[in-house]
């Protein structure tokens, strides 16, 4: 049923980032399972309509790199994965490390640079490695850029997605996060503008931003462990138990759009339930129009009486 103007997502690609898994259930910082986030994350996911045929994950997968982490992290997402029909795109960060990552998450002993190319029924998502061994800053060298050169030679039928860690965007929010940014990043810049990049997806920041790049537009996931808590009191730089979210990827021919779906649930104080669809779909575009836009309409005049909603049935009102 399209409702509007626009029909259904061609493509859709679930965005998370920074899990920062522990073995044997080590909490972070002393307060914080990072499993409990990732646990809720993807029963959220299940909700999702349309499902994503992808999970990308943006780096710092297992927050020291031990391999029964990233063990773990294949144990709870490749089902949930494989029951959504999606695949799981992983993408390295600083936290992790490039040997055991190779070789718990793909079964490989190749610990160079982690770059992968997946095809996705005609959308191309480029897992780029921005790590740099020992540090956390990030940076590409020359062989990855010629790499990623040729893969973008030949254009993918519904375009490229460019998965990274470390976003080459500025972080005017948390400056200090500025000291371990991608570097040299004009050297990306040269590669991607003009390619068929049509997005770019970053982690590393621990909350949410946006921008653009060599006119390509960037999105930045939160984490789903903790995150940085963009304005702090009397702190420099404060992670906080809280706020955690991952973003849904909305790929249509000439657009993409992105939506933040918070992780903790929340107490619901407005909704309507799910059978209601079906009535609505029984109803013409003009009949929908009229029961749900015009303000003096049944079902508009009971809906918003602030009456609890869990007292009124919308159905009836149809």
């Amino acid at each position: 049923m399209q409702y509007g103007q626009y029909p259904a997502p061609r493509f859709t690609v679930a965005h998370l980032s920074d899990v920062h898994l522990l073995a044997h259930g080590v909490r972070q910082y002393g307060a914080v399972v990072p499993e409990d986030g990732l646990v809720l994350a993807l029963e959220r996911l299940r909700r999702l309509d349309p499902v994503p045929q992808a999970l990308v994950f943006t780096g710092d997968l297992a927050d020291k790199a031990q391999p029964a982490a990233y063990a773990r992290l294949r144990e709870l997402v490749e089902p949930a994965a494989a029951a959504m029909g999606a695949e799981a795109v992983w993408v390295i960060g600083n936290h992790d490390e490039r040997a055991p990552y190779a070789r718990g998450l793909f079964d490989s002993d190749d610990d160079g640079p982690q770059d992968r190319v997946h095809d996705l029924g005609g959308l191309r998502i480029v897992a780029l490695d921005t790590s740099v061994p020992g540090y956390h800053h990030g940076a590409l060298n020359d062989d990855q850029l010629d790499w990623l050169r040729d893969v973008l030679t030949t254009p993918a039928e519904h375009g490229t997605i460019l998965a990274m860690h470390h976003p080459p965007i500025p972080v005017p929010t948390v400056e200090p996060a500025a000291i371990v940014e991608l570097l040299d990043q004009h050297r990306l810049a040269a590669v991607v503008h003009g390619s068929d990049v049509r997005q770019i997806l970053g982690g590393h920041f621990h909350y949410t931003s946006h921008s653009t790049f060599a006119g390509i537009p960037v999105s930045v996931a939160s984490a789903s462990c903790y995150t940085t808590d963009p304005a702090p009191v009397d702190r420099l730089i404060s992670g906080v138990d809280g706020h955690q979210a991952f973003n849904t990827v909305h790929v249509y021919d000439d657009r993409i759009v992105h939506t933040v779906v918070p992780i903790p649930e929340a107490p619901e104080v407005a909704g309507q339930p799910a059978a209601l669809r079906e009535a609505l779909e029984a109803l013409s575009p003009e009949e929908r129009r009229e029961v749900v836009s015009r303000k003096d309409s049944d079902y508009n005049t009971k809906s918003e009486s602030h009456e609890s909603h869990e007292s009124r049935d919308p159905l009836t009102d149809l």
